[in-house]
């Protein structure tokens, strides 16, 4: 579509007449009137309440987060097959430096026992001796009376511990290395995904959203998605991992400490359960808290001027207040409540590690184990602990994106268009036919009940009326931003249903009474209108819409950057360089709904002659509040309610002293009613003026 405004401006005439909420239904319902500058609909600028809150569901939220995951499943299970070699090698070492502990231990042991005796006869002396337990353990040992420490077998046993955790650790940076590149890929996906569908939601769908809530969950939140997964992921695999492998390795060790360790797995499992599900709330809370006042900001500061104008601003602080507590009070509590998990979970920890420690301890002491198997479960038992308390630790980032994924997943599930048609729009003439067409944002309140009118090709109709009549509601049918409830629209007598959105509005110029220019040169935004447009054919629009008038008093031009505000230039600049952009797109059909309001006298002037070398050879609706604008216009179209109650021209509509007549004359009897009191002497006595 050629020049279409932001999507918000789109619906300029239907945003003072017909405010669409939801009834939480899946209907629409027509709100009271209200005007323009007014926070849209859902907005809580000036302290409306919040919407409710919808309670957390984790699992399948996690479920269908890491079915994102799905298109990188073989770098997946590379990253697995990696984390298990490496966890497998990482385990494995303190067993090998048990090993070397226990060829220490002998050494000294060996020592202290007479050279060119066996074993055996040690064993026996000491028991002679009375010694039983020394005896018990050194019948358990392998060493050999007289000899000291082996450092030939201790070098080996240290270089392949060395070697193992080298390995190890090559591995896991690996596949670290290739996770974080698949969660970045999937969320390079997303939000191509969320991109795509917001492309594809009804007008209706953010005319129930501020800006500022939709840009939190497309920019903030699929950030915080992107850092939980990053963070969580490759952690969370290596520590489920590490906990399986020191499980296996324990029961290898001393199947008995094994089942005294593993009591530590319900308690952990119990706090971080317990803990978690308070959090969970209050994670979701945090990141609702997070729109909210994304949404107030972005208001605030697009309406700073009209804040300043009402004189708002302290209540805007008020309310900006109260949202920032809010979300310090929803952030403060969820990282409260899930930062206690990790100090409960040491806390287990080191109950475990000390009973490890007293029974090991005792159990080398009576001869049932060797000194390098203690040493090896002491550190099984650390790095049993430590992944679970890593996992409780990632607890609170899991839930955050969770939290977040969810608010994402409300966006890819929201209501989509109707399936796009199959057909093709073949070069139109622009005839434009409405046939009985019925159209209502709530089934209980119809707005356009039967509505037929032809819009022949080259003909330029005005539509007037009262606000709220349905003016942009009709236009915006032919753009098709909704959809009929019965009834059909032709174009040159194809039904517009059966044309691709995108063919049809390529057909369409549009320029609304709210400009929109972006962050970009004159130039670029001109052509915009038609990105393969010649520099020619650029300066040709520019010159006969009457830009180049004004463009060549600026510093640089056609050159000149248009800040994100547009504030470098005036309103009836950028209405120009608006019109110029549809201009060059030439369009078949083009709708012009109130350009002319918001520029001075002078500049109106300049605007209607654009318009008209616009208008010429194409079919155009031009919607006005000033009637002294579409006087030469072929048909004028009087509506009122959402029907047609009268249409001619601008004689014969005055001649018939109808609705038309009315309208027009109420513009000019205030006019003519200041002349008259001005003209009045004043009363005796009186200053009069």
């Amino acid at each position: 579509m050629t020049d279409i405004q932001n999507r918000n401006s789109a619906t300029d005439d239907h945003t003072a007449d017909v405010a669409v909420a939801d009834n939480g239904d899946g209907t629409k319902a027509k709100a009271p009137e209200r005007p323009k500058y007014q926070p849209s609909p859902g907005s809580r600028m000036f302290g409306q309440g919040p919407a409710p809150e919808k309670s957390m569901n984790f699992g399948p939220s996690m479920k269908r987060l890491l079915g994102h995951l799905a298109p990188e499943r073989m770098i997946m299970f590379i990253v697995i097959a990696l984390a298990v070699v490496g966890i497998v090698m990482n385990v494995v070492g303190p067993k090998i430096l048990g090993w070397a502990t226990d060829v220490i231990f002998t050494g000294i042991i060996g020592t202290q026992l007479p050279a060119g005796a066996t074993k055996e006869q040690a064993v026996a002396a000491l028991r002679a001796q009375g010694n039983t337990t020394f005896a018990d353990m050194i019948e358990r040992l392998d060493v050999v009376p007289g000899q000291g420490i082996d450092f030939d077998r201790l070098g080996q046993i240290l270089l392949l511990a060395l070697a193992l955790y080298l390995a190890s650790s090559l591995l896991l940076w690996l596949q670290g290395y290739l996770l974080n590149g698949a969660v970045q890929r999937s969320i390079f996906a997303m939000r191509n995904e969320v991109e795509a569908k917001i492309n594809r939601l009804p007008l209706s769908y953010f005319d129930r959203q501020t800006r500022g809530e939709l840009l939190s969950r497309v920019t903030n939140d699929i950030d915080n998605i992107s850092q939980a997964l990053q963070q969580t992921l490759s952690q969370l695999l290596t520590s489920l991992l590490t906990v399986i492998g020191v499980t296996v390795m324990m029961f290898v060790v001393s199947p008995t400490l094994a089942l005294i360790a593993l009591v530590t797995i319900p308690v952990s499992v119990l706090i971080t359960g317990v803990i978690g599900k308070r959090s969970q709330k209050l994670f979701v809370a945090q990141w609702k808290s997070t729109g909210e006042l994304n949404g107030h900001i972005e208001e605030a500061f697009t309406g700073h001027a009209l804040v300043k104008v009402f004189g708002r601003q302290r209540e805007v602080q008020s309310v900006f207040a109260d949202k920032n507590a809010g979300l310090y009070q929803a952030s403060f509590g969820a990282q409260f409540v899930s930062g206690i998990i990790m100090p409960a979970m040491m806390f287990v920890g080191n109950l475990n590690y000390v009973v490890i420690a007293v029974l090991g301890g005792l159990r080398v002491a009576s001869g049932t184990m060797n000194l390098g198997d203690v040493q090896a479960f002491i550190q099984y038992s650390r790095m049993f602990t430590q992944p679970l308390t890593q996992v409780a630790s990632m607890a609170n980032l899991l839930q955050s994106g969770v939290a977040s994924a969810e608010r994402v997943f409300e966006v890819l599930d929201a209501e989509e268009e109707s399936p796009e048609a199959s057909g093709s729009l073949n070069p139109t003439s622009g005839r434009v036919e409405f046939e009985h067409v019925k159209f209502s944002y709530d089934p209980a309140k119809p707005l356009i009940t039967d509505l037929s009118l032809v819009a022949e090709p080259g003909n330029t109709v005005a539509i007037v009326g009262p606000t709220g009549a349905g003016k942009t509601t009709l236009v915006n049918l032919i753009m098709r931003f909704y959809e009929l409830d019965g009834g059909r629209i032709t174009l040159d007598g194809v039904d517009i249903t059966s044309i691709p959105r995108a063919d049809l509005r390529s057909t369409i110029g549009m320029v609304l009474q709210d400009t929109w220019l972006f962050h970009g040169t004159i130039r670029d935004n001109i052509a915009y209108g038609r990105p393969t447009a010649t520099e020619k054919e650029i300066l040709a629009a520019a010159s006969a819409t009457f830009v180049d008038r004004f463009v060549h008093s600026l510093p640089d031009g056609y050159d000149t950057v248009i800040d994100e505000e547009g504030s470098n230039i005036s309103a009836g600049e950028k209405q120009l360089i608006t019109i110029a952009r549809a201009f060059l797109a030439e369009p078949a059909l083009l709708i012009l709904d109130e350009a002319t309001s918001s520029v001075d006298t002078r500049t109106e002037v300049l605007v209607q002659h654009a318009m008209a070398a616009l208008r010429s050879d194409r079919t155009s609706f031009v919607i006005a509040h000033r009637l002294s604008t579409i006087r030469d216009a072929d048909v004028i179209l009087v509506m009122e309610d959402g029907n047609i109650v009268e249409q001619g021209t601008h004689q014969e509509l005055l001649e018939r002293e109808g609705h038309y007549f009315d309208l027009y004359n109420s513009q000019f009897a205030a006019a003519i009613q200041d002349e008259v009191v001005l003209e009045e002497p004043a009363a005796p006595g009186g200053r009069g003026f």
